[in-house]
């Protein structure tokens, strides 16, 4: 089991499937501010929805295709991160996230995506991690910057929501590139702190 401290009073843990009532509460308080990107937030209205969802992914985590992770916020679940896939023989998974209006700017985010790469890379040994997002979703851009990945291009009309069709944009980071950076990142931390 996951357990992570991102921040004082910030965690990230497994999301799991007896955690679908608190789950479905969360979607339900932040469901407009989550429609417009996270189609789960278009599916989940209720603990069986919310179950489904979770029981997917504990058989994802089961078969090692894929992990779901809740992000919690001074004990209130306030957003998450997952690896809608991962796929060990290719070397090729993809990270995702949300997060409540009430926990951004404070790099919750970037610290629990970051750890997770470590781990794929580091320890999985995955090759490219990939971040697809809706090119209007700015913040979401934003962070797939901010963690050093580049902007491959858009998938015109690849993406589904409730009846509508909208591109994503595909950002990847290599795992050479991701350890280059990781290694720059300690070396100035130590020059900074007169290591």
């Amino acid at each position: 089991m996951l357990a992570l401290t991102l921040d004082a009073g910030a965690h990230l843990r497994d999301l799991e499937p007896w955690h679908a009532d608190e789950f479905a509460a969360h979607v339900d308080r932040i469901r407009d501010h989550l429609k417009p990107w996270i189609p789960f937030a278009s599916r989940i209205y209720d603990a069986d929805g919310a179950r489904d969802l979770l029981q997917r992914f504990a058989d994802k985590r089961a078969a090692d295709t894929g992990r779901f992770y809740g992000l919690w916020l001074d004990g209130e679940l306030s957003g998450g991160t997952l690896f809608k896939e991962f796929d060990t023989a290719s070397g090729v998974c993809e990270v995702g996230v949300w997060l409540a209006p009430w926990a951004t700017g404070r790099g919750l985010i970037t610290r629990a995506v970051t750890s997770m790469i470590d781990w794929a890379v580091g320890e999985r040994g995955m090759h490219r991690i990939e971040w697809r997002t809706d090119p209007r979703n700015e913040r979401s851009r934003a962070a797939a910057a901010r963690l050093g990945m580049t902007r491959e291009g858009v998938l015109r009309s690849s993406f589904v929501i409730g009846d509508t069709r909208f591109d994503t944009e595909v950002w990847a980071i290599l795992a050479d590139e991701w350890r280059g950076q990781r290694t720059r990142a300690t070396m100035a931390s130590a020059t900074a702190s007169g290591a």
